[in-house]
């Protein structure tokens, strides 16, 4: 069955004040619900780019510690 959004504006026009309501809240779930999915995406995809930078997130951790422990050497011969 093809619903058009004229299709579904005229059978919203036949409709009394509850079922209106009741449309208006279920336009809202699936908004969320669209909402929600998107995020599961985002999950996964900041997983995905969590690995892929993993090693070069520890490189630069460790050469930031070395310079640190360089800086510190240097202000115990001070």
């Amino acid at each position: 069955m093809s619903i058009t959004k004229e299709k579904l504006k005229q059978e919203i026009e036949q409709f009394n004040d509850e079922q209106l309501q009741q449309i208006a809240e279920f336009i809202e779930f699936i908004k969320f619900r669209s909402r929600f999915h998107q995020k599961i995406v985002d999950v996964h995809q900041f997983a995905s780019l969590y690995q892929e930078f993993a090693q070069e997130d520890r490189e630069l951790a460790e050469e930031g510690i070395a310079d640190y422990i360089k800086e510190l050497q240097k202000e115990d011969q001070v």
